[in-house]
């Protein structure tokens, strides 16, 4: 049974989903990562709810959570798996870039190269956005691409983490924000 929740942050509402035991996804309504979210699910407050409701709090409230809220993600090919875990690791207020996860992936498969573009595919399909921080993966030229819950909540959420925008280049369709 899958069930889910809405979570009301200060960037507009967040749908939480759960498999009754682990958080499974997280993205926001109305956004590009909604349509990866199918299916029927069961309106119910469970513990791992209010588990990822504390955690998304102390974001929101910017500081840096702690403790973890346990998830699972379904299907993750070995490449994605990589790449998650990858993401896993960058740390809260940081950023990376696609190339530096290439490179990385690369480096742990003891091949010379890796392609960037690959890597996006992967980011992009992370179905648990915020706590699998696919936000603080930016182009190497400082460029913000590509962000399924749209650009100007990527803004946001790396404003809240302390990041000066300033620094990377948005795409001219989003400086309206």
């Amino acid at each position: 049974m899958n069930y889910k929740t809405v979570y009301a942050s200060p960037l507009g509402t967040i749908i939480l989903r759960s498999d009754g035991t682990y958080l499974t996804g997280l993205w926001f309504k109305g956004s590009r990562d909604s349509a990866k979210h199918t299916g029927v699910f069961a309106e119910e407050d469970l513990p791992i709810f209010a588990q990822t409701r504390e955690w998304l709090d102390q974001y929101f409230r910017g500081r840096e959570p702690e403790g973890t809220v346990p998830y699972r993600m379904e299907g993750l090919t070995p490449f994605r798996r990589q790449v998650m875990e990858i993401l896993e690791r960058i740390p809260y207020g940081e950023v990376t870039t696609y190339q530096a996860i290439a490179q990385e992936i690369a480096r742990q498969r003891g091949i010379e190269k890796m392609s960037a573009q690959a890597v996006g595919g992967a980011v992009g399909w992370n179905p648990i956005c915020i706590l699998v921080p696919c936000h603080r993966v930016v182009g190497t030229n400082g460029s913000l691409t590509g962000y399924g819950g749209g650009m100007a909540n990527k803004c946001r959420l790396l404003e809240l983490e302390g990041h000066d925008l300033r620094r990377f280049t948005i795409p001219k369709e989003e400086h309206g924000r």
